[in-house]
């Protein structure tokens, strides 16, 4: 019996209009269906120009609206999504077929107005939903591992699969697998978490449905993506143990196990040498030691990189010849006339012919692997059925309910009643509805909010309170409104007058002069304009500000010191020394349309530059005033749910984990009416909630939910679905004990600090129920083996409880002595399982190879004999049995 999956697989293959690339050309051999790929291949790499094969290197956001005339010696493929009100107020059904449509009249371009027809690779986001008007989303990456479910996430990818391959989608750049072992980092959101193996198992079931639904999936960014403090695409010096033990694992996984066919390079340095331009990692370790024979390609602008973020190298043209010598096969940028940075490397053959024809072939291989050459379009029909649907909808549902990690409910606090009159929601992130990081519109995103109403229906008194918002804004840049540059002739003009000096002395004639809009600026390595070095450099503004009322304010600068601001004709603030970041401030007096006098000067003598010009008129400084309302609301209620969000995502690292804004300071003026409390916590990594955990009843992680989760929330909150949830990243009590990951090794000696301990919040596995489980009956068989044999666990789980619920049962190991350190705990198998109250299922593992063996002091994979502590429990700290494993 043929699966739905492969159906859909021959209805698309066989869709109209069939490729005309055939019909229309002679009978080379490269068009030969009947040839394998290899030898298609190299008839086809033998008939291309130089130019045609760069521009199969070479992948862009775009689409043809603009013209083809830069694509017709054809393209990789291409980023395209709808754009406009328009599209987003289609159905989810029209936005698919419509998609598919634009799609497939792109690739008739390619497959007939190009002299080779080869067809692109149509390629998008898909971390938790295809990134696309009408596609579904799903709870966020971090929340499906929350799930420790690979069914439920084989289940999520195939409907996100579905989604992308009738749209015509042939490529993925998902999914995101990098170990997530700081939770300040802002992309902890799209990862499976810190540990190496609940991530390579989540990669594995993510990766699958895609490839074989012919959808080619690309994980990243290889290898580390977060280095010292928590800082996006920081420089990594990892050595080898490191990276084999922690960090390598989830992609060989993805890439052995699921069969990724592609991988991409990430921005940072690693140990040196952009991991994009990094011989040891692109082709010794991926092609030599891996096997590996598919597409490894850079992140978005990530070739460059080596001249203008690790100073590696000169000039684009020899950043170029340095990946793509290194193994790098396709360049990703950020516009298609870029290209003029980079085809001169291939057109003055700067690059070894043979690394061209390598990277070259392997695009060309995975092009007929796909069956483009055959099947270039796809049926807009099918598209339109996929999108958005009904079953993929429940799935969102469903997954988000999963993932929801109950942290603390003391007293029974949750789930709550649902006779209760009158309840207040205060946060606003309970009316906003996000989806995290990478995600689309959704579709019918249904909110925090909206879903309590949903639950308690028409008669009950839901009192909402948005309280201060998740940001505590004191000051913002000056508009360009405010602000007007008047010369000698009285000709006005927006903005101010900038001069900028090649120096950081304000000396001599300005190398640059030019109007700013306000001024609102960073440059990070970067110059401020053309002839200006990035770290050696200084700026004057002036103009005038148009006072917008009559009133007293704040004005001054946020950024890098090394500033002076006069203000009507007087120094205000002086500021010339370089030393660190803020904001300085003083007050000022304006009367309404009243023109001030201003200027400021700046200089920068390192880089990495940061400078506003800013006030605090029109700010609202009305939080006091928020949390009374809220306050109020809560003194009204029975009961108050308090959703409260944080701060993230690409380049947006956190220094802090506490709640932003004034959440805290609302948790605290709510606790103390002394009215049930529960927080739900929108995120996708942890909190620090040493300042107010105890004056709560309950917390709840319900991560980025989906556009379904405020469904999933109010399931959970009111005790119709049972949480069961467990945290793939550690929660510390504080920043200091970072980085805190659950598989560390022995300590030189203690584990605690002088004022406080080295203990997690909440740790790894870690997930409440509102029922009771009851482990027993551990068996390890045979409890002798040899270094080459296995043996099976087994243990028997009981829910004790009284109602139905889901327990995630896991498998941790340690051997007692090793010829290298190893962790004190590391996770080895997990399964989830449910349990009706008072039924008991037995659960069992096999302990073989891939769990028992490490890398000894050569590196090299062995499994040593001696004794393992087999154990097994609810977290990484809730070990509920324990025996032992010996090994000859």
């Amino acid at each position: 019996m043929r699966t739905r999956q492969a159906v859909l697989i021959a209805l698309m293959a066989a869709a109209a209009p069939t490729s005309t690339a055939a019909a229309q050309a002679g009978n080379e051999p490269y068009r030969n269906v009947t040839l394998p790929v290899d030898a298609r291949v190299k008839d086809l790499l033998g008939r291309m120009t130089p130019e045609e094969k760069f521009w199969q290197l070479w992948m862009v956001p775009g689409d043809l609206d603009s013209g083809t005339t830069l694509y017709q010696r054809g393209v990789f493929g291409l980023q395209v999504r709808a754009r406009g009100e328009a599209a987003r107020a289609a159905s989810p059904a029209l936005a698919a077929r419509q998609m598919a449509e634009k799609l497939n009249a792109m690739q008739k371009f390619f497959v007939e107005q190009t002299r080779l027809g080869i067809p692109i690779i149509p390629f998008e986001e898909a971390v938790h939903g295809l990134y696309g008007v009408g596609a579904t989303s799903f709870p966020a990456a971090i929340a499906l591992a929350a799930t420790w479910d690979t069914a439920m996430m084989g289940g999520v990818a195939r409907a996100i699969a579905e989604e992308a391959r009738t749209r015509g989608v042939r490529q993925v750049l998902s999914p995101v697998i990098n170990i997530a072992n700081d939770p300040r980092w802002g992309r902890v959101e799209e990862t499976y978490g810190e540990d190496p193996v609940l991530s390579s198992q989540m990669a594995v079931a993510f990766v699958r449905p895609f490839e074989s639904m012919g959808v080619v999936t690309t994980p990243k960014h290889f290898v580390a993506n977060l280095g010292e403090g928590g800082r996006d695409s920081y420089p990594i010096d990892f050595d080898e143990r490191l990276l084999n033990e922690i960090f390598f694992p989830p992609f060989k996984a993805a890439l052995q196990q699921g069969g990724a066919r592609s991988v991409m390079a990430s921005y940072n340095s690693v140990n040196g040498t952009p991991a994009s331009a990094s011989d040891w990692l692109l082709t010794k370790v991926l092609r030599n030691d891996w096997k590996f024979d598919g597409v490894v390609i850079g992140d978005q602008a990530a070739t460059g990189g080596a001249q203008v973020l690790h100073f590696t190298s000169p000039n684009n043209l020899v950043s170029t010849k340095q990946a793509i010598e290194a193994g790098l096969d396709v360049i990703f940028q950020s516009s298609v006339q870029q290209y003029t940075q980079f085809w001169p490397a291939f057109e003055r053959g700067m690059i070894d012919p043979r690394a061209i024809d390598r990277a070259v072939s392997r695009v060309l291989k995975l092009k007929f692997q796909l069956g483009l050459f055959e099947h270039p379009y796809v049926d807009p029909e099918a598209a339109a059925r996929a999108g958005g649907s009904a079953e993929h909808r429940a799935l969102a549902l469903a997954s988000a309910r999963a993932a929801i990690t109950l942290l603390k409910n003391d007293a029974r606090a949750l789930p709550l009643k649902k006779n209760l009159r009158r309840i207040a929601v205060i946060g606003v992130d309970a009316d906003e509805a996000r989806l995290g990081g990478y995600s689309g519109d959704g579709n019918d995103k249904i909110s925090i909010l909206q879903g309590i109403r949903r639950k308690l229906g028409a008669g009950a008194d839901v009192r909402y309170a948005a309280g201060p918002g998740r940001f505590a804004i004191g000051h913002l840049p000056v508009p360009a409104a405010n602000l007007v540059t008047v010369v000698a002739d009285g000709t006005r003009t927006s903005g101010l007058a900038a001069e900028y000096f090649d120096n950081n002395t304000l000396s001599g004639e300005p190398r640059v002069k030019r109007q700013d809009a306000r001024v609102d600026f960073g440059w990070t390595l970067n110059s401020p304009a053309r002839g200006i070095p990035f770290d050696w450099y200084s700026v004057r503004w002036t103009g005038k500000l148009i006072a917008p009322a009559t009133e007293a304010i704040r004005l001054g600068v946020e950024g890098n010191d090394g500033y002076r601001l006069y203000f009507d004709g007087a120094l205000l603030i002086d500021n010339w020394q370089k030393k660190s970041y803020g904001s300085i401030l003083k007050e000022v007096r304006l009367e309404a349309g009243r023109e001030y006098y201003v200027r400021l000067e700046y200089f920068e003598s390192t880089g990495n530059a940061r400078v506003k010009l800013v006030w605090n008129h029109g700010v609202a400084d009305d939080w006091r005033a928020n949390i009374d309302s809220a306050v109020q609301a809560a003194r009204a209620s029975d009961a108050v749910v308090v959703v409260a969000g944080i701060e993230e995502g690409e380049f947006r690292d956190r220094s802090s984990l506490k709640l932003p804004g004034r959440q805290e300071e609302l948790i605290d003026a709510v606790a103390a009416t002394g009215k049930p409390v529960v927080v739900a916590i929108v995120g996708g990594s942890a909190v620090t909630m040493r300042n107010w955990i105890d004056r709560v009843g309950a917390v709840v992680d319900v991560w980025y939910p989906g556009e379904a989760g405020g469904d999933a929330v109010a399931d959970v909150l009111f005790g119709d679905h049972n949480p069961s949830g467990r945290l793939p990243i550690t929660f510390p009590q504080s920043e200091g004990q970072l980085p805190l990951t659950y598989n560390h090794k022995p300590t030189g000696r203690g584990d605690d600090y002088l004022d406080g301990t080295g203990q997690a919040e909440f740790p790894f596995g870690f997930g409440l129920s509102y029922t009771t489980f009851t482990y027993g009956g551990l068996s390890i068989s045979p409890d002798t083996i040899g270094t080459t044999g296995s043996a099976t666990v087994r243990c028997t789980v009981t829910n004790s409880g009284a109602v139905a619920g889901d327990e995630v049962v896991q498998l941790y190991l340690r051997e007692e002595v090793t010829s290298v350190a190893t962790p004190l705990i590391a996770l080895k198998g997990f399964q989830r399982i449910h349990l009706a109250p008072g039924e008991s299922k037995t659960v069992s593992f096999t302990l073989a190879r891939d769990q028992l063996s490490l890398l000894d002091a050569k590196l090299k994979s062995v499994v040593e004999a001696g004794t393992f502590r087999v154990m097994i429990g609810g977290s990484s700290k809730d070990i509920r049995l324990r025996s032992k494993l010996l090994v000859k």
